[in-house]
């Protein structure tokens, strides 16, 4: 019987064993061999370096900047498409009465929008002689911005972008649990004259915490795989590397620069940097959790 369940078990973990092999265990398998390599994709010859190619990435202050901006991004990512629709899901969930479904389809639209017609739009909204927000500009009498020229600012719009599209998604599962909160417990604590922010501080957020851990690790993963298309269609890493970041910087190295190894060398940098990261907001965040049952 143990050797009929072994197969069996191996016979239904084939499929996803070998597509996973194929699509991810090869290439990165490929990838980390081709980073000790000097290499332009196109020649038949690949000249060995050994690790030259992981002391060029990280002594090379292009990458630092790029960096940086990778960090700077993730952090108002987390404010944007966590932090935010956390609060809003609350809002809906126990202080809203009317339209919920109404403000639920508005939020979640965004989601289904292609990228390159997000950028668009925002280039169009953030325009700073045609666009909604110069008129404010004109209101206050500030001086227009140029967002897309401006160190700083064009990070914050490359993440908008980006937040815009994730947005919709992240609120319908932090909206799925806060409603998994016993409402005996909202209710009591209403009777007990305690405040919302309060009920949301103390109630809600270690209720969900689960929901939260999920959607924050999600959140940094769609967020670095959606950010290559607004960089690529505005700005294409400018000005001077301002939006540039890891992922843009390897697809700038192996398809503009043709330096198959040093893009291979990122690459592998990138995934040990994730991977760490990830590992460690898990390690902290998940002691705090709570788990029914």
């Amino acid at each position: 019987m143990k050797k009929k369940e072994t197969l069996l078990a191996t016979a239904f973990l084939m499929p996803a064993l070998t597509i996973f092999t194929i699509f991810i265990f090869y290439p990165i398998c490929k990838t980390f061999y081709l980073s000790f390599f000097q290499w332009n994709m196109i020649s038949k010859n690949k000249k060995f370096i050994g690790l030259e190619n992981y002391i060029n990435i990280l002594t090379e202050n292009s990458i630092h900047k790029s960096f940086a901006n990778t960090l700077i991004y993730i952090g108002l990512l987390i404010v944007f498409n966590f932090i935010l629709p956390y609060v809003i899901a609350y809002i809906l969930a126990f202080l809203v009465n009317k339209f919920k479904g109404f403000y639920r389809t508005m939020f979640f639209f965004p989601s289904i929008i292609s990228l390159v017609v997000a950028s668009l739009v925002f280039v169009w909204v953030f325009n700073p002689m045609i666009g909604p927000i110069s008129k404010f500009y004109e209101i206050f009498n500030l001086k227009p911005q140029f967002w897309l020229k401006t160190n700083g600012l064009v990070m914050v719009l490359i993440t908008l972008i980006t937040a815009w599209k994730i947005f919709g998604y992240n609120l319908i599962l932090l909206l799925a649990g806060i409603l998994e909160v016993p409402t005996e417990l909202i209710e009591s604590a209403k009777l007990d004259k305690i405040s919302n922010l309060q009920i949301f501080l103390y109630i809600v957020i270690p209720m969900t915490s689960s929901t939260a851990l999920y959607v924050i690790v999600m959140t940094i993963v769609y967020g670095l795989q959606q950010v290559f298309v607004p960089i690529n269609v505005l700005t294409q890493g400018g000005p001077n590397n301002g939006s540039t970041n890891l992922v843009y910087s390897i697809y700038q190295y192996a398809f503009t620069f043709f330096q198959t190894g040093r893009a291979s060398a990122l690459s592998i940098i990138t995934m040990l940097f994730f991977f760490i990261l990830i590992s460690i907001k898990i390690k902290v965040l998940e002691k705090g959790v709570y788990y029914e049952n």
